[in-house]
């Protein structure tokens, strides 16, 4: 079977979003939801969800065009829409009786053979199919998403007992490289593995809070970035998600969980929790959670609640010794004796030790748990990787100083680790006690399976160059957020002459979440404070003949793009001969924001993209186009939306799922190599003066409206000289390295005023762009 086709079944926050995310992927979607009472427009909860999906920031969609794909309607007027769809995946009210009406309701209706799926993450699905007929029971499985759909990447797949192989198998590979999705394969089980261990994790984290005294930013500083968990820890996750299901969910797990299980003698529902949710502070949905907006002569403060008393007071930075010992890792926050240590024993050791309790009851391998905690909850280790990072001997005292009986398995390692590498191969410890090879999923490698057992091609302190097989080389870039140094360009132009010598094509591309997150500022102003403008201009030049380097290589070079590419990261994508891009990467040229200009070529390149099909003199619109993106430094919100700007070209080629992406890469270099030819050198017909004047117009009606500041004005005007190419006449023509000079110019200009200074330190200090 292939899913072609597919149906959602309840247009909520979950439903929508699985909606709107088989749109990303290309699938025609039919989302169905029930009539309102007294409604006058049949079908609007769905054309309301929809909408909603749109305007959400970020919306729910990776391109608005998109929503095209879906079709609206409703459960009483339109189930003849399910005739020939492929899956149906039903996302209503968690109620029994409301899930098996629906099921009689589409079973005489659906098409023979396609799937029907529950995404539940309270109810048994032994519980769900009781009483259907057997055909129904063989199509049928659980597919629990997580929210957003579009982001998080983790899909929980349960089987029933009469569930065909051959279907869960088809739909465990579309989610895998259709939708994106890392899937883990579940057991029946009350919560299945990430809301299993996740619920007993942030119920741990309140109630040891409230025991040892710990207020809220205390706790979620603990409890957050030390352990590689998302910085809004335990209490801002709950803002998040909504204090009010906390009950809810709790419920629903101890109806199904046996009262030995250590969730069911650990719950209660807090005295202050009760009255916030009774008070409608429900978290962010709400009026505020456990922390809050309020405010106060004109301006915002943020508050938290105060766990003992329910009053709020401004937030208030952790002071506590614990916490700044957590800068020497997890290990030295556990084994500090005030109460913060105290509190990340604690919890932590109550939610390893659960954790490792459960297998093989919850999954029969370690790899399934870490996978789910990571890809649902955006853990950066799974329980089993921080016990290997704490040490399973330590993790073992520290359960038996707080009392807690050592789950088996954990008894079991000795103190051995519970992943290896042997013979260049990664293993895992089975429930058996002995190791086993790391399960692969066809097609799918990293970078890091590549670097076992080999030595790289070349190496510096910023990049290295690696062989992946087949002919193909891999430049990977390893410098903090993969920002752009000198040694990075150095290795480009190295890896340019490798290549040559031997190999098919060039990949760009690594591991990490980002593919560069632009030029290092910090040596660009480490050199400017040291007034050595000698150093810079070489850079400058330096990525010039980098990236030309690149374009006009005699093979083809392809970019891996995934997550932010910025400013010089954006750049070298521009001039690799073709994009693998992951569906979720942010890219743009942000220079302005920093009181300069791209100056790698990224002005000239695209200028060249938006001036493609465009009539001779015709040239005006193109160069505005650009400016708006440069000036603006707007960033594209996904690969479709990079399409838009031309960052990606007609010969690129999207990967949904981010695993893949190398892999990806790899196969696209690969079928240029054989009939490559490198580009000819480009050339340009530009207005001059008379473009450079529009421009100016233009940005006199951005300073009028408020949205340029002084410096603004100063970067937007060497921008528009660029742009409209300098001095020229519109019968010169001119060389991409005639543009490079200008670009070079304006940048060298730029860099020794005080305002573009100002911007790079405070951008280096904060994060955040200086409107000077």
């Amino acid at each position: 079977m292939t899913i072609a086709k597919v149906a959602v079944l309840g247009s909520g926050v979950m439903g929508s979003g699985i909606a709107a995310h088989m749109a990303n992927a290309g699938i025609p979607v039919v989302l169905l939801d029930i009539v309102p009472k007294d409604a006058t427009d049949r079908n609007m909860l769905t054309q309301k969800a929809i909408e909603k999906q749109l305007a959400a920031n970020p919306s729910g969609f990776t391109h608005k065009s998109k929503a095209k794909l879906v079709t609206c309607g409703n459960l009483e007027d339109n189930l003849d829409l399910l005739k020939d769809v492929d899956w149906i995946i039903e996302v209503v009210l968690e109620k029994l009786e409301v899930k098996q009406e629906l099921y009689k309701k589409i079973d005489p209706i659906r098409k023979k053979g396609s799937v029907v799926s529950s995404n539940t993450s309270t109810l048994p699905l032994h519980v769900l199919v009781n009483g259907m007929p057997d055909q129904f029971q063989q199509d049928f499985m659980i597919t629990h998403f997580f929210n957003p759909p579009r982001f998080m990447r983790l899909l929980e797949m349960v089987p029933g007992p009469k569930t065909r192989k051959e279907a869960y198998a088809e739909i465990k590979r579309f989610a895998d490289i259709k939708l994106g999705k890392g899937v883990v394969d579940c057991k029946d089980t009350p919560g299945f593995i990430a809301n299993r261990i996740g619920v007993f994790w942030m119920m741990a984290g309140v109630l040891e809070a409230i025991r040892l005294g710990l207020s809220v930013e205390e706790a979620d500083a603990i409890m957050g970035r030390p352990f590689g968990i998302p910085k809004t820890g335990v209490f801002g996750l709950l803002d998040l998600i909504g204090i009010d299901l906390m009950p809810l969910i709790a419920t629903s797990m101890m109806a199904t969980l046996p009262k030995t299980d250590p969730f069911c003698q650990m719950y209660q529902l807090p005295d202050v929790v009760k009255k916030m949710i009774a008070d409608g502070y429900t978290g962010r949905k709400g009026k505020g959670g456990f922390y809050r907006i309020n405010k106060e002569g004109g301006k915002k403060v943020k508050e938290v609640i105060d766990l003992k008393t329910g009053e709020y007071h401004p937030e208030k930075k952790p002071q506590l010794e614990s916490i700044a010992a957590a800068k020497a890792g997890a290990g030295a926050l556990m084994m500090h004796p005030d109460k913060g240590g105290q509190y990340a024993r604690s919890v932590m050791g109550k939610v390893l030790a659960y954790t490792a309790s459960l297998i093989p009851e919850m999954a029969d391998d370690i790899v399934s748990v870490d996978n789910a905690m990571k890809w649902g909850y955006s853990w950066k280790m799974g329980p089993f990787e921080m016990i290997d990072k704490l040490g399973s001997a330590n993790i073992v005292k520290a359960l038996e100083a707080e009392k807690i009986p050592v789950p088996p398995l954990l008894a079991k390692t000795g103190g051995k680790p519970l992943y290896q590498v042997a013979d260049n191969k990664r293993q895992y410890f089975t429930v058996k006690g002995d190791y086993a090879p790391m399960p692969q999923v066809e097609g799918v490698w990293s970078l890091a399976d590549k670097k076992l057992g080999s030595k790289p091609l070349a190496k510096n302190g910023s990049a290295a160059l690696w062989d992946i097989g087949d002919g193909i080389a891999c430049l990977e870039l390893t410098s903090k957020m993969n920002s752009v140094d000198p040694d990075i360009l150095t290795m480009m132009e190295k890896s340019i002459e490798i290549v040559k010598g031997g190999f098919k094509g060039l990949v760009i591309g690594s591991d990490s979440d980002n593919f560069s997150a632009g030029a290092n500022l910090g040596f660009i102003l480490y050199a400017a404070n040291m007034a050595a403008w000698p150093m810079i201009n070489d850079v400058i030049r330096q990525g010039q003949r980098a990236v030309m380097a690149l374009k006009y290589a005699p093979f083809p070079v392809v970019s891996a793009l995934g997550g932010l590419a910025l400013g010089g990261g954006c750049e070298i994508v521009l001039h690799s001969d073709a994009v693998q891009a992951h569906i979720e990467s942010y890219t743009g040229l942000v220079e302005v924001g920093v009181g300069v200009i791209p100056a790698w070529g990224g002005c000239t390149e695209m200028l060249l993209r938006h001036l493609q099909g465009l009539p001779q003199g015709g040239a005006m619109p193109a160069i505005a186009k650009v400016f708006e993106y440069i000036a603006t430094a707007k960033v594209a919100g996904s690969a479709d939306e990079a399409k838009d700007m031309k960052i990606l070209h007609q010969g690129c080629r999207i990967s949904m799922n981010r695993v893949r992406l190398l892999p990806d890469a790899k196969q696209l270099c690969l079928s240029l190599a054989d009939s490559y030819t490198p580009p000819q050198p480009a050339t340009l017909s530009l207005p001059g003066p008379s473009a450079k004047t529009a421009l100016l117009m233009a940005l006199d009606q951005f300073v009028a409206t408020g949205k340029a500041t002084p410096h603004d004005v100063v970067v937007c005007k060497h921008l528009a000289h660029v742009l409209s190419g300098g001095d020229t006449d519109m019968t010169d023509t001119l060389t991409e390295q005639q543009m490079l000079d200008l670009e070079y110019e304006a940048f060298v200009d730029l860099i020794k005023t005080k305002g573009t200074l100002a911007r790079i330190e405070t951008m280096l200090e904060t994060g955040k762009p200086l409107r000077n």
